[in-house]
């Protein structure tokens, strides 16, 4: 398995730190408001990495925070008149939601900043005690940029020339740094804020410090693979690994690997844009399905842009694979119990193929647009080679691949059938009603639709009867 690391700018061989397991920390959303599209990649993108790490039998601890205070939290909550809290517990539960829609596995561990002010107390105190931060007049506490040698080596930036273009970053406020690097850890409580007692001031973490102290609790001073998206690189990132290794005294990640930015309409998501989509918005036109399978249509690192358009090509590709799945298990349904023809058996190892070409579209540093690519190959391979006559154990093995290969990429390809059984009655019990009041082209309409799903309805003396085409 190769994994392309932003830290070396190469793909290397993935050799975790224990055999068979696997640290994995992904920086989480921000709770003030509905996640956007935008936090949906990543979300999406590293439970495909750990779903097929487990499938090849890793154990995965995966861990991914909740920034639970935070300035645009504040704001919130003094704009509504309540406490931060209720704001952040309030917009984690919609997260949840939306996580759970979109076939996003929860984490191991989903650790709140606010419930880890003990341990970034802690580590503040050590990087002051080793000299790689100090505490300002006011309170403030700094990381002492200068102190870490190996600065800007996450983002490959140049510590001297960063120093030199950042002359003018002191402003108000801010002439207590020693460097105009330096970034905060701690920060003095201001009216209307959440605060927490400590040795410099009653105050406030800094951003950077809680993913180095959640990661060092839930995973070790050293792990495996920190990921997130390609704009946490700098400063968020390179921060995290200054306070980890200048505290821990040793390597933080082995591994770095970060998402490419999403755009909608090939321009960056803005609110003043108007081109801002929460995933619940998206939600309202399409099943979450369709989103995940479109995230997954491009390589991770690769730019990806939005559009109705290709939210249609994604509705349509899910489709296909879908519909294969059901016509599978309607055919399964009516297949005689007999053993597979040795033809059948022949195309059964044929259809293996597919599966390794999507297991070294996977190894090759993820590539879910060819793995994909693999899973529509198999399903073309399914329907041309599929019908009434099919035997049971052949139709059940390619349904069983198909779907296993989906299920891999948190892709729900089988239909529930009794949410399928109540639509259908549900819209049977309309058409009754249609016609009772004469009303016929809407009872003709729903007859369509019905079509439309691949059932058809058949009007006999002991009442409406359907089956599935």
């Amino acid at each position: 398995m190769k994994i392309y690391n932003t830290l070396t700018k190469n793909k290397e061989d993935f050799i975790p730190l224990e055999a068979g397991k696997v640290r994995m920390y992904v920086c989480g959303p921000t709770v003030y408001n509905l996640i956007h599209i935008g936090n949906a990649r990543p979300m999406i993108v590293f439970d495909t990495v750990r779903r097929y790490m487990e499938y090849k039998g890793l154990q995965v601890n995966y861990v991914c925070n909740f920034t639970d205070v935070d300035d645009k939290i504040i704001k919130k909550a003094l704009a509504e008149g309540v406490t931060s809290d209720v704001i952040s517990e309030r917009y984690i539960a919609e997260c949840q939601k939306d996580m759970e829609a979109m076939n996003v596995r929860p984490a191991t561990v989903h650790p709140k900043a606010t419930e880890e002010i003990d341990g970034m107390r802690d580590m503040i105190a050590t990087l002051i005690r080793k000299g790689h931060a100090y505490p300002a007049a006011d309170g403030t506490v700094y990381f002492r940029t200068a102190s870490f040698k190996d600065y800007g080596k996450l983002s490959h930036k140049n510590l001297d020339d960063l120093q030199a273009g950042n002359r003018s970053l002191l402003v108000s406020g801010e002439d207590q740094k020693e460097d105009p690097l330096d970034f905060v850890l701690w920060k003095p409580r201001k009216e209307g804020e959440p605060s927490w007692e400590s040795p410099w001031c009653a105050g406030r973490p800094g951003w950077h410090i809680e993913c180095s102290v959640m990661s060092r609790k839930y995973l070790g001073d050293e792990i495996d693979i920190h990921a997130g998206g390609e704009d946490l690189i700098f400063p968020h990132h390179e921060n995290e690994i200054a306070q980890s290794e200048a505290a821990n005294g040793r390597a933080f990640a082995r591994y770095w690997m970060h998402n490419a930015f999403l755009n909608i309409d090939n321009k960056k998501m803005s609110k003043s844009d108007g081109n801002f989509f929460t995933v619940r918005d998206i939600s309202a036109k399409y099943d979450l399905q369709v989103l995940r399978f479109f995230m997954l249509s491009a390589h991770y690192r690769s730019p990806l842009n939005f559009s109705a358009e290709l939210m249609e090509a994604a509705q349509n590709g899910y489709g296909r694979i879908v519909n294969c799945v059901d016509n599978l298990g309607y055919l399964l349904e009516k297949a005689a119990a007999k053993p597979p023809a040795e033809t059948e058996l022949s195309l059964l190892a044929q259809a293996e193929a597919f599966t390794g070409r999507f297991e070294e579209a996977m190894e090759d540093d993820f590539n879910t647009a060819d793995a994909l690519a693999a899973v529509f190959d198999l399903v073309k391979f399914a329907n041309t080679n599929v019908d009434a006559n099919s035997s049971a154990p052949f139709l059940a093995s390619l349904k069983e691949q198909i779907v296993k290969l989906a299920d891999i990429c948190g892709l729900l390809v089988e239909k529930k059938t009794e949410n399928l059984d109540q639509e259908i009655a549900t819209l049977i019990a309309l058409r009754q009603t249609a016609r009772k009041e004469k009303n016929f082209a809407r009872a003709d309409e729903i007859r369509n639709e019905l079509l439309g799903k691949g059932v058809i309805l058949e009007d006999t003396r002991e009442g409406v009867k359907w089956k599935k085409v």
